[in-house]
């Protein structure tokens, strides 16, 4: 047998003008679980999609158990026992679990030449109680939440009898209860023998699941570790390849004048009595546990959906936005959680989804200024430091921290007094993270007031002037930044101290 289930050796991938992987090497033991991690753009996407099939390498050889093998369609890498599950999840969500599971695969009766959808519901049972999962095979797939439906993606790979399974950013999306309920997962998978490839930017996940660890950085192979072995410095030195001393580069700004004041606010079945203030100059943070009502609170403030209780103030006068142009008229901008989905025009290029919310400014009796516009979203675009060939480089082809460098600039071009990010560093690496925290705090220096939803409490440690808890949709502890503790924000996220089913 083997010593290892999958070897990469030398393996390079040219596309025009660009290495997306130079000579890097990989090696995985039968029975392991190996973290790959990088920033984005260190070559991890096309390391998945060569080992799948999608792309054939232009140098170097991969061996499985110890034979050169050569992929050229993704059907071949599957055939060979390799299946991959990625961050967003491509599955019919029309249709039932069973027909998600065994699609492309499916039993078929060898005289009748039926789909035997008996013998496929019963399997795709087993499958799905082996992995402890609670719902049932029929359920169709559109009602499941993002981490039911990664199980039925590992459930599609055991009925492939897949030995070498490719998880792709899975906990990016998951609560920390569902991530936990993963590791679970994982731990069974190892335990049955499967190698298990699982990329992150999660230290933790690292330390809960891996062995060993290889960092890319730059398309290049930089080197492999035992976990225990590489301490969290080190690890960042190798992924970003410079020592970030300052990971929250926070800078002093000066607080001035009230805001915002939210007074009461309430929107039935969601959120009820929230009340905070946002000063000039102050980055505000918004914390607590998933599904506390932080998001719904500040897509009412920029007039996603409507509160039916409550008022806000801005600068003293009541305000009331009817949608989010009326917001933005108002000097209210807003960075989503999903900048795929609600932040960007993922086939349209840089420069045009940056002007994309300030279109008057370079239009006249409704024909745009192309010339102009180029060069303000050349410059914004330099401001937040997007790495991409020019502006009209399609949006899809960056990297998550670049996407979002990129839904930060938008805000930039408006003429705007409140910023609210909501998760202004989810999905992106610990480089991109320092670069957006830094950005952050120059925009507080500037002058913006900042309203910072995280679920991440360093994060909300190392930035906030004041944080406000929420807890089963209210406020349930206002912290100053000599107060602002993961214990204090911990005690308020889960203490319950009056029962919200009335106000709700």
């Amino acid at each position: 047998m083997a010593e290892f289930v999958l070897e990469l050796n030398g393996i390079t991938k040219i596309f025009p003008g660009v290495k997306a992987l130079d000579n890097v090497y990989f090696k995985l033991k039968p029975g392991e679980v190996h973290a790959l991690m990088g920033e984005n753009g260190a070559g991890k996407s096309t390391f998945i999609k060569v080992i799948t099939g999608v792309y054939q390498p232009d140098e170097g050889e991969i061996y499985l158990d110890g034979r050169k093998v050569e992929f050229k369609t993704p059907n071949e890498s599957k055939k060979a026992g390799i299946a991959a599950i990625y961050q967003h999840v491509t599955c019919y969500p029309d249709l039932s679990v069973t027909e998600n599971i065994f699609m492309g695969h499916e039993k078929i009766g060898r005289l009748t030449k039926r789909i035997l959808w008996n013998n496929m519901h019963a399997e795709a049972g087993s499958l799905l109680r082996e992995l402890g999962a609670s719902f049932s095979p029929k359920t169709q797939m559109g009602a499941l939440s993002v981490a039911e439906q990664q199980i039925v993606e590992i459930a599609k790979a055991l009925s492939l009898d897949a030995k070498i399974i490719i998880m792709d950013e899975p906990t990016a999306a998951l609560t920390k209860n569902e991530s936990e309920e993963l590791y679970r997962i994982v731990d069974k998978l190892r335990e049955q023998g499967k190698s298990v490839i699982f990329i992150s930017h999660r230290f933790e996940d690292m330390y809960r699941l891996a062995s060993k660890v290889t960092v890319f950085r730059d398309s290049k192979y930089i080197g492999t570790w035992d976990v225990d072995e590489i301490a969290n410095p080190d690890l960042i030195v190798a992924m970003v390849g410079r020592e970030i001393t300052q990971l929250f580069p926070k800078k002093e700004s000066v607080v001035g004048e009230e805001l915002l004041a939210v007074e009461g606010l309430g929107q039935t079945g969601y959120f009820a009595d929230v009340t905070f203030t946002l000063r000039r100059g102050e980055i505000m943070g918004l914390t607590g546990l998933v599904g506390a009502g932080r998001t719904e609170v500040c897509q009412a403030l920029f007039g996603i959906s409507a509160y039916d209780k409550g008022r806000v103030l801005l600068k003293g006068k009541v305000l009331r936005v009817k949608s989010p142009l009326d917001a933005m008229k108002h000097g209210i901008g807003y960075l989503p959680e999903d900048r795929q989905k609600q932040g960007l025009v993922l086939q349209w290029g840089i420069g045009r989804n940056i002007t994309l919310p300030s279109l008057r400014k370079w239009s006249k009796r409704g024909m745009l200024n192309p010339a102009a516009e180029a060069e303000t979203t050349k410059r914004l675009a330099e401001k937040v430091n997007v790495k991409a060939g020019s502006i009209f480089d399609l949006v899809s082809s960056l990297s998550g921290g670049n996407q979002q460098k990129v839904v930060f600039a938008k805000l930039l071009t408006a003429d705007l007094d409140i910023l609210i990010l909501d998760e202004p560093t989810k999905g992106v690496d610990v480089g991109a993270k320092s670069a957006i925290y830094e950005m952050i705090s120059e925009l507080a220096c500037s002058g913006y007031g900042i309203i910072m939803v995280s679920s991440e409490m360093p994060e909300i440690i190392g930035m906030c002037d004041r944080v406000a808890v929420m807890r089963e949709g209210r406020v349930a502890a206002t912290l100053e930044r000599d107060e602002i503790t993961q214990e204090a924000i911990l005690q308020a996220s889960m203490v319950d101290e009056a029962p919200l089913a009335e106000q709700l």
